[in-house]
């Protein structure tokens, strides 16, 4: 495992870097080549977060955890990574029973010992709606009386899908198509 380990208002001492290698090095049995997380400590206030990032070939794999000790958000986040391996080798195990191809899982590195118990979130409803051309304050407006965390329209400025979102911070961001 190659980590690359920041703190932002915080020292990493030898000890935090220790337990943060050995919580990842449990990721890595369901792997068969080596991860390169990217985990990011910070202290803001009374907050103590973690980010982690592990890049696939293909997917990527994030967390975010923040709580009062940081060494609960280190194990809030692996835990929350491991739940997303396993979402994904079900998801990967389901798609190669259903083209009847046993080495999908091995295209997608994924070692066999990842266990597939846990039930998939399933789509449920499909929305339909007019989108009309609006600027991004308007899209704003539009999203906070409809009380959405996000909201999809066309941008009247580039004639593009954009979508609008709610940070955590309290403020917005935009995610606009690269052409």
């Amino acid at each position: 495992m190659r980590l690359t380990l920041h703190g932002k208002n915080v020292e990493v001492t030898p000890a935090l870097r220790q337990y943060v290698e050995k919580k990842l090095s449990k990721l890595e049995k369901y792997f068969e080549f080596p991860l390169k997380p990217q985990v990011v400590l910070s202290v803001q206030r009374e907050d103590h977060r973690v980010e982690i990032t592990i890049p696939l070939n293909g997917p990527i794999l994030r967390a975010e955890v923040e709580t009062g000790n940081m060494y609960a958000s280190v194990d809030g986040a692996v835990d929350r990574i491991e739940r997303q391996v396993r979402k994904y080798k079900t998801r990967i195990n389901r798609k190669a029973r259903q083209v009847n191809d046993p080495l999908l899982i091995r295209e997608n590195q994924f070692a066999n010992n990842v266990p597939a118990d846990e039930e998939e979130p399933r789509l449920v409803r499909t929305k339909r709606f007019t989108m009309k051309p609006m600027d991004v304050e308007e899209a704003i407006l539009e999203m906070n009386l409809l009380d959405h965390d996000f909201f999809v329209f066309t941008n009247a400025d580039t004639d593009e899908v954009t979508v609008v979102y709610r940070r955590r911070d309290g403020n917005y961001g935009l995610i606009e198509p690269e052409v």
